[in-house]
């Protein structure tokens, strides 16, 4: 399966449903345009293509299932907005983050914009799906957004507080609620409850969404230390710069030596303005000195694997076809994606 073609497929017809909710409309110049920006920067569209392909393993069409994988990128660029100016990036998908060209202000009611544009994507599902069906889409939609919410205060929360004391356990707990549940189980959820118009079945998709969404984030966690810069999109170590709590960093604190963790504290109470870049190598090097790229590797490694077998039994009666073949693809996929 070529994951990469089957998401540009997707994401060609995504980006025609997306042009009717973000058409342009007044206020142009100061709401509209800049929340249409990153859509149109690219991006590959996992998040909406996993809607569409778990839809169609469970029958329903493209047509049923586009509304709400339109929603799914409109809150996903409106989380990545707020995200931005949170953690004060620089670089998002190649150019400068929205708050960097427009100020933080705008960029924060361009976020709230797409926030509502994403809800309207979904309420836009009554004339096909009715209105039950909307009604536990956007109940699912309330679910993935307090979740996400509460997984991006815990990372917030330990750069402000300079958590030094933590687990790969807390590690994953933040990641299951802040990239897992709108990464891959809300848009996995939503793409079984078309299809199978059975709100029975969405907790079934928990432990395939976890273990995919944690690799991937794992995998993107990486790729902020050692990726491309020409592909990545973001800023190369971006994640150090930020003092964000990432596996490798998390492993790193839990061998450090008392000199080295006093000068990781002096270098995570510093506001990033006032961190130097010598400061940020040393920490790259000491990650590399004590193993912590290659430790997460391995879990990433064990995490896509549990979610190849969560995905063998939760859709071992699905019949064989393209969608099934791109969902199995994934937790290879994720491991290797640059």
């Amino acid at each position: 399966m070529d994951v990469a073609a089957a998401l540009a497929g997707y994401g060609d017809r995504i980006r025609v449903a997306l042009c009717d909710h973000l058409r342009p409309r007044e206020p142009r110049r100061h709401l509209y345009d800049p929340a249409a920006e990153y859509a149109w920067r690219g991006g590959r569209m996992l998040r909406p293509s996993l809607c569409i392909a778990a839809a169609r393993c469970f029958g329903a069409s493209i047509e049923e299932a586009i509304h709400a994988a339109a929603g799914i990128e409109l809150l996903h660029n409106a989380f990545l907005v707020h995200d931005d100016v949170e953690d004060e990036s620089d670089e998002r998908r190649g150019r400068p983050t929205l708050h960097a060209m427009h100020g933080i202000g705008l960029a924060v009611n361009a976020g709230d914009g797409l926030l509502l544009l994403g809800l309207e994507a979904l309420l836009a599902n009554r004339a096909r799906l009715g209105p039950s069906l909307t009604l536990a889409l956007l109940e699912d939609a309330c679910r993935m957004a307090r979740e996400t919410v509460e997984g991006q205060a815990l990372d917030l929360g330990w750069r402000r507080d300079n958590a030094l004391s933590l687990q790969d356990d807390d590690y994953l707990r933040m990641v299951l609620k802040k990239t897992c549940w709108y990464t891959t189980i809300f848009p996995l959820r939503t793409g079984v409850l078309i299809g199978t118009r059975d709100p029975s079945r969405l907790d079934r998709m928990l432990s395939f969404g976890f273990f995919l969404g944690a690799a991937f984030q794992i995998r993107d966690d990486l790729l902020n230390l050692e990726g491309d810069p020409r592909r990545y999109g973001k800023e190369i170590a971006g994640d150090l710069w930020e003092g964000k709590r990432t596996l490798m960093l998390v492993h790193f604190l839990q061998r450090t030596t008392a000199a080295e963790r006093a000068r990781l504290r002096a270098f995570l109470d510093a506001p990033r303005a006032e961190r130097s870049p010598d400061d940020v190598a040393w920490l790259r090097e000491r990650m590399d000195t004590y193993g912590s790229l290659e430790h997460a590797r391995a879990v990433a490694h064990a995490l896509a694997g549990a979610a190849q077998h969560e995905f063998e039994r939760e859709f071992r009666t699905v019949p064989d076809g393209p969608d099934k073949a791109l969902l199995a693809a994934m937790p290879a996929w994720v491991l290797s994606r640059e």
